[in-house]
């Protein structure tokens, strides 16, 4: 009798584990904590502007001045789900790629190569102790994109 039961539980448990999720989206490709990020679900991409201005000047190897600094820290420490700061930081970098005509060329700014200008953008969460997710159990550190050529 015991093996009925337990045998019609783990099938009504199936049954409502699948329909949850099928509904939140589970099979999905975008699932996950990062999915809340996509402006196609309503979410509002921070544009980072100060961070635009300390990458632009970190990448030509000029002195980034404190309130510059201050601001992009803060700017990134107010998107408040910590899945969304590289998406955010990588979407800012690639509004400044197109602000600048960046196309496939090395050079973004004189003196400042596309790798430097990338690598530092994905460095902004570990230069401002801003905790990101991590693999490697890490909460600040640099944005998995940095390692992905044409980010």
């Amino acid at each position: 009798m015991w093996m009925k039961t337990v045998f019609w539980g783990l099938l009504l448990f199936m049954l409502v584990a699948t329909t949850m999720a099928v509904e939140y989206g589970a099979r999905s490709h975008n699932s996950g904590p990062w999915s809340w990020c996509d402006p196609a679900t309503g979410y509002k991409v921070s544009t980072l502007t100060g961070c635009r201005a300390m990458v632009k000047l970190q990448c030509v190897g000029s002195q980034v001045p404190e309130a510059v600094l201050r601001d992009c820290c803060q700017q990134l420490a107010n998107i408040d789900n910590e899945w969304c700061r590289c998406g955010d930081l990588s979407s800012m970098l690639r509004s400044v790629y197109q602000e600048l005509g960046v196309r496939e060329g090395k050079e973004v700014l004189p003196g400042c190569l596309k790798e430097v200008m990338k690598l530092t953008a994905a460095s902004v969460p570990e230069v401002c102790k801003v905790p990101i997710p991590n693999p490697s159990g890490d909460r600040a550190g640099v944005c998995y994109w940095a390692a992905y050529p044409d980010t």
